[in-house]
């Protein structure tokens, strides 16, 4: 059987088990820590009040606009990874998804004109016609037809780039490929 402890009263003439009264500075030794916990709970409550009353900041006109739509940067350098896509699913024959490029690119040039008007229409416009020949030659399924629709898209990629001052950005025919963990080969028919 378990025997409980004695109790006795202690220098702090409180009631506490036996063994605590053999040493009166164990009491106050647990204590310190609960001390500090509530010592911290305390200016932690004082501070907390004081960063909420600072208004909250208004954002600019404009500025939620700007946060929920892309870059054009962004948009570009989607448009750019979508190039790089096609033309290694075009030489691989992967018509399909050499379409699907097409699409993708077509959608993210569409996309930067209705969120930018400040680009002028027709820099995103004169890519229509070298994005059809790309449609074409995929459509008819002709290689040669394809590289020579594909450097026209890249030329018209570069002319558009200096139109706005940024003839820095240069694209070419890609030479090696940067996606390795995807198989642009067209999937076999089962």
């Amino acid at each position: 059987m378990r025997r409980l402890p004695r109790y006795s009263l202690t220098e702090t003439n409180s009631v506490a088990p036996r063994r605590w009264a053999r040493s009166p500075h164990r009491c106050r030794m647990r204590s310190k820590p609960i001390t500090f916990l509530l010592a911290s709970l305390m200016l932690a409550a004082a501070i907390a009040p004081a960063g909420a009353q600072q208004p909250p900041t208004q954002p600019l006109a404009g500025d939620a606009a700007r946060a929920s739509n892309p870059r054009l940067a962004d948009l570009m350098e989607a448009a750019q990874l979508r190039h790089i896509k096609l033309w290694f699913a075009g030489k691989a024959a992967n018509w399909k998804l050499a379409g699907y490029q097409t699409r993708q690119i077509k959608a993210r040039l569409q996309e930067a004109a209705s969120l930018y008007q400040s680009l002028a229409v027709n820099d995103v416009t004169t890519m229509a016609k070298p994005l059809d020949a790309v449609a074409a030659a995929i459509a008819a399924e002709d290689s040669k037809a394809f590289v020579k629709a594909y450097g026209e898209l890249t030329a018209g990629c570069n002319s558009c780039h200096e139109s706005v001052k940024l003839g820095f950005i240069v694209l070419q025919t890609p030479t090696v490929n940067p996606i390795s963990d995807q198989n642009f080969a067209p999937a076999k028919k089962k």
